[in-house]
């Protein structure tokens, strides 16, 4: 994407916060600040000029698959203003893992870039996938894009990939992808993004499956697949298919940080709290529950980017009005 000389200059004067006590360093990787933007917002890395510029900590592009999938028929978006909230739809619209791979190539940016991996969606009607098939599909996608990438996003629950989403709850398959992508010698730390649970024999489970792989550093949840309690009647959602974003999550997302906090090795993984982040106390919520990083969505498309700047400046005067030198001091402190 272009941009006209000079806006990038002003932008960052505009929208960039500069306090200290937000830097951070999580998975050998350095923050500005732990505010990042989620996938799905820019699927193919054709705006990471303009987003190096509007005051974000990170930015993660995608969801990227093997080929090039289409997504969804139009509309595929739908605005829940009461709520706070949107319906999302895409169903994973991107260029491919080649074409994405090729554009970051001569990318340089001064911000840490996700890629954010998925299954390729290639439509309701097309035939069931193969376990061999969805695992050669992340393989291929990565072998592209960890090269360009300061991070690898792997998105293990998105209802919209044929097959994916139902793979990966099956016992077994998380190790068994993490199996087949360890020969890559993948140098950037790795996130699973997964569905929303916060049973504990469950997260359990998906700590032991990953316990062996050391590229592994962290964990992401998901949109739930059914949607939460809204104030808009069910008969007004029937048009409206797909998942859920924006504050009527974010209780189930605190919950699921909070548990998965409890039960993970500090030293090793860390979680990103995504859902629901409109506010610098919606961000500092979610990081006293044990999230390291903080990823916006619904609140950029209601608000716009100067909702970066108001949550990091706010954020910095509850860290200071509670006694922290550092944003690291306060991740889990709501446990302790």
């Amino acid at each position: 994407m272009g941009v006209l000389p000079g806006v990038t200059k002003v932008a960052r004067r505009c929208l960039e916060s500069h306090d200290p006590i937000l830097k951070t360093e999580v998975a050998g990787l350095r923050f500005d600040n732990p505010i990042g933007l989620a996938a799905g917002w820019d699927k193919n890395g054709r705006a990471l000029r303009m987003l190096d510029a509007l005051g974000f900590g990170l930015v993660e592009i995608g969801s990227v698959s093997a080929r090039r999938s289409s997504g969804n028929p139009k509309p595929r978006l739908f605005r829940l203003p009461q709520d706070s909230a949107v319906v999302v739809n895409y169903g994973l619209p991107n260029d491919g893992a080649e074409i994405v791979a090729k554009r970051l190539e001569s990318h340089r940016g001064r911000l840490p870039l996700g890629a954010n991996i998925v299954k390729t969606n290639d439509g309701a009607n097309a035939p069931a996938c193969s376990d061999e098939q969805i695992l050669s599909d992340y393989e291929f996608s990565t072998r592209r894009l960890h090269p360009h990438a300061d991070y690898l996003m792997f998105n293990l629950s998105c209802p919209n990939a044929q097959g994916g989403k139902s793979f990966f709850a099956k016992p077994g398959n998380v190790e068994r992808l993490l199996e087949r992508l360890a020969p890559l010698q993948i140098q950037s730390p790795v996130f699973l993004k997964i569905a929303p649970n916060n049973d504990p024999g469950h997260l359990d489970r998906l700590l032991t499956q990953c316990e062996r792989f050391d590229f592994v550093r962290g964990f992401c949840f998901n949109l739930p697949s059914q949607k939460p309690p809204l104030s808009v009647a069910p008969e007004h959602l029937i048009d409206k298919p797909g998942a859920v974003a924006g504050r009527p999550i974010a209780a189930l997302i605190n919950d699921c940080i909070s548990e998965l906090y409890r039960r993970m090795d500090h030293d090793r993984y860390i979680v990103i709290g995504a859902g629901g982040v409109f506010t610098p106390q919606d961000a500092y919520d979610k990081i006293r529950l044990g999230a390291s990083l903080v990823q916006v969505y619904t609140s950029m498309i209601y608000e716009g980017p100067s909702v970066v700047k108001r949550i990091c400046t706010g954020l910095a005067e509850l860290l200071k009005r509670d006694g922290f030198n550092h944003v690291s001091e306060a991740v889990g402190n709501a446990h302790r």
